[in-house]
C-alpha cells in the first residue's frame, strides 16, 4: 500500500486513475497470457497452437529451451528469464534434459526433449536483425517492435527494410491498419501470397515494391471469383502498386525458393493440413488457376503487410494444400493461429473469469447467515462513513498519502474496538 501513496512532491493521481491503471495492465497480462492464470504446466496439452513462453538464461543460458507461465512462475522464481510473448506450436521444456538436474515441480515427467520445438535468437534474448536485447538498457526511449508471423522474431521499425517508417500502415492515430506482418527475409517463401487480389494487402502496405521478373495476363486474378474462402475482405479495398504489376501464371502444385535458416529455426515444425480439410476440397477449383506456368515469380524481398482477414481469401484447393504444408505455413489458413484471435479468446477467458469470481463472491455472501451478512454489511458502511468524513475534512490542494490512508483504517479499528 505504501508504495501507491507517496509524498507530496510526487505526481498524483485520482483513485479512478489508479483503478483504470491497475485494470489496464491486468487485461494486457491477460491478453500476452492468452487467459492462462500459471497455476499448471501446459506440457499435458501438448504442442499447444499457441501459448506464453519464457526462456530462463539462468538455466539454459544457450537458449535452447522455453518454459510456460506456470513454470516461469513456479520453478524459475528468481531467475533471468526472457518473455517471449507467444510462440506456435510449442510445448513445455522445464525439467527435461536441457535443464541439466533441474526438474519441473509441477510435471516432471517429461520426455528428454520436445522434437517439434523450434528455437531462434529470442530465447537467447535477442531480437530483431540487429541483435539486441529489449528492452535495451543503451536506449533511454525503447522504440515500437513489430513480430513476424513466420519466423516470430520481433523486428524494430527502422530495420524492417522500409524507406520510412511512415510506409507501415496506420491510421490517423497511429494505430497500425494491418493485422499481420511478413518480414523481408521470410517474404521470399510466401511469394505466393503476390498472386491475389490486392484486397489482401493493408492499405499502404508496401508490396507494391515487391515486382516479379515477368508480367503476364496482370489482370486474371480480377476476374476470378473466390472459390474457396470469402474472397473478399471485411475492409476496403487498399491501392497496391504491385498488385496490378505481379504476375498471376504460377502453379500451385509447384515451387522454387529458398528457405533461410531463419524460416527453418522457427517456422520449420508447424502444423500440418487437416486431412479432412483436404479431402473436403479435393473437387475445389484454384483461385489461381490450374493451367498455368511451373514457377512463381521471383521476389525483391520486402516486409509484406497483410490486410484484416487476409486468410480468408486463401485458396484452399488440394494443390493449394499441399504448396502451403510444402512451405510449412499450414497455418495461413488457420484463424485462432492469429494474435487478434488469441487476444479475442483471451478477452472472453477474462470476462469468464471476472463472472465467476463475482458469482463466487455472491455465492459465498448468500450461504452466510443473518449475523455474518450484517457485519459484513456494517462494516462496509463503516469504511464509506469514514471515507466520507475524511474526504470532506481534507484539504484538496492537498495529496493523499499513505499515512492519511493508514490513519483512515486506524479510525475503523478504533471505532470496532469501542463496540466490542
Amino acid at each position: 500500500m505504501d508504495g501507491a501513496f507517496e509524498d507530496d512532491n510526487e505526481q498524483s493521481i485520482t483513485i479512478d486513475e489508479y483503478l483504470n491503471k491497475v485494470e489496464a495492465e491486468e487485461l494486457e497480462a491477460d491478453l500476452v497470457l492468452g487467459g492462462d492464470e500459471g497455476k499448471e504446466c501446459t506440457y499435458t496439452t501438448g504442442y499447444m497452437k499457441r501459448q506464453a513462453i519464457f526462456s530462463c538464461l539462468t538455466c539454459t543460458p544457450d537458449g535452447n529451451a522455453g518454459v510456460c507461465t506456470a513454470c516461469s512462475l513456479s520453478c524459475h522464481d528468481g531467475h533471468e528469464i526472457v518473455e517471449l510473448w507467444t510462440k506456435r506450436n510449442f510445448r513445455c521444456d522445464c525439467g527435461n534434459s536441457k535443464f541439466g538436474e533441474n526438474f519441473c515441480k509441477l510435471f516432471p515427467q517429461k520426455d528428454l526433449e520436445n522434437g517439434k520445438n523450434s528455437y531462434n535468437h529470442n530465447f537467447k534474448g535477442s531480437y530483431c536483425s540487429c541483435g539486441r536485447p529489449y528492452p535495451d538498457p543503451d536506449v533511454e526511449e525503447q522504440e515500437e517492435m513489430i513480430q513476424c508471423i513466420m519466423c516470430e522474431d520481433w523486428f524494430h521499425e527502422e530495420h524492417l527494410g522500409l524507406e520510412s517508417s511512415d510506409e507501415i500502415p496506420r491510421d490517423e492515430e497511429g494505430e497500425p491498419l494491418y493485422e499481420d506482418f511478413i518480414c523481408k527475409t521470410c517474404s521470399a517463401t510466401c511469394s505466393f501470397l503476390t498472386l491475389y487480389p490486392q484486397t489482401i494487402w493493408a492499405a499502404g502496405g508496401q508490396s507494391g515494391d515487391v515486382t516479379a521478373n515477368t508480367s503476364k495476363d496482370k489482370n486474371v486474378l480480377e476476374d476470378i471469383p473466390s472459390a474457396c474462402g470469402s474472397g473478399k475482405l471485411e475492409n476496403d479495398a487498399c491501392s497496391h502498386g504491385s498488385g496490378e504489376d505481379i504476375m498471376a501464371n504460377a502453379n500451385c502444385g509447384s515451387i522454387s525458393v529458398a528457405k533461410t535458416s531463419l524460416i527453418g529455426e522457427s517456422s520449420e515444425k508447424n502444423i500440418d493440413s487437416n486431412q479432412s480439410t483436404k479431402d473436403a476440397n479435393l473437387q475445389t477449383p484454384c483461385v489461381l488457376g490450374v493451367d498455368t506456368v511451373a514457377t512463381f515469380p521471383v521476389l525483391e524481398s520486402k516486409p509484406l503487410f497483410l490486410a484484416k482477414n487476409w486468410r480468408d481469401t486463401l485458396c484452399r484447393c488440394d494443390k493449394c494444400l499441399d504448396m502451403y504444408s510444402q512451405n510449412h505455413a499450414s497455418y495461413f489458413l488457420d484463424k485462432e493461429d492469429s494474435i487478434a484471435e488469441y487476444e479475442k479468446m483471451a478477452k472472453e477467458k477474462r470476462e469468464e473469469k471476472l463472472q465467476k469470481q463475482e458469482g463466487a463472491e455472491l455465492s459465498f455472501f448468500n450461504k452466510l447467515g443473518h449475523i455474518e451478512k450484517m457485519e459484513i454489511l456494517s462494516g462496509i458502511a463503516d469504511f464509506k462513513e469514514e471515507f466520507r468524513t475524511f474526504l470532506e475534512s481534507f484539504d484538496t490542494s492537498k495529496t493523499i498519502t499513505s499515512s492519511d490512508v493508514h490513519q483512515i483504517f486506524e479510525n475503523l479499528a478504533k471505532k470496532r474496538r469501542r463496540m466490542e
